[in-house]
């Protein structure tokens, strides 16, 4: 048995995890759920979000060894939320980036990085952000395809966390000695397919969720049960 530690992207709130929390547990798993609210709304960003997930795990007292998942832009942030992890001597047992970015070298910013996995958004998204714009403005029409579930999909987009050019801007913070445990990638959508590819040449398990299923991004809010499942298959291969 693993406790699964899902860490939700500073752009959304926990809510993007859907019932996958549930799931788990009834599956008979340990979990814990990172829940930030304003925690990380100032710079640092990252070594808010991190001190403050930190915390919250401290308090959730997980039963080692750990399975860190990171949704999308909670995978910049994996390293360091591990590195926390390791001098509270709770043993890390894997790291899961869930249709996530993969993290760079020390220094790297998050448009940086988003550069080298999707060259065209990152282009949008600095014209966007130098005219004064945020991230993300989605609607509910926007996502009406993915999660059919209106509440669900409700809650959601309540949840967003839009942010600046500062935030895409900022630094991320990465320890010299990761990754420390296996490492895997599991691609809900054709977005992540650049993440995915550097997953694959570093060498670790990575596992793709249909293209016909449901979700895509946010196949956790559209099949918790489905996406249990396949965590728990992942975790085992690690």
């Amino acid at each position: 048995m693993v406790t699964f530690v899902l860490a939700h992207s500073p752009l959304v709130g926990p809510q993007s995890w859907g019932r996958l929390p549930d799931a788990l547990r009834d599956a008979g798993e340990g979990t814990a759920v990172v829940v930030l609210d304003a925690a990380d709304e100032r710079a640092p960003y990252a070594a808010a979000y991190v001190a403050s997930s930190a915390r919250q795990i401290a308090e959730a007292a997980p039963q080692p060894p750990l399975v860190l998942v990171g949704h999308s832009g909670a995978g910049y942030l994996l390293p360091q939320l591990g590195s926390t992890q390791r001098a509270a001597h709770r043993r890390i047992g894997g790291y899961v980036f869930f249709d996530a970015g993969v993290p760079h070298a020390r220094g790297a910013t998050r448009l940086g990085m988003l550069r080298t996995e999707d060259a065209d958004f990152a282009a949008e998204l600095e014209a966007l952000l130098d005219a004064g714009g945020v991230f993300p403005t989605w609607t509910e029409q926007d996502l009406a395809d993915l999660i059919l579930d209106e509440q669900v999909r409700h809650e959601l987009i309540a949840s967003l966390r839009p942010r600046g050019r500062d935030f895409f801007l900022e630094p991320v913070p990465f320890p010299g000695d990761w990754p420390d445990a296996p490492c895997g990638y599991v691609q809900l959508s054709s977005a992540y397919a650049g993440p995915a590819r550097v997953a694959r040449s570093r060498g670790w398990t990575v596992v793709e969720w249909p293209a016909d299923a449901a979700g895509g991004h946010f196949a956790a809010c559209a099949d918790p049960t489905g996406v249990a499942e396949l965590l728990l298959n992942l975790a085992r291969d690690l």
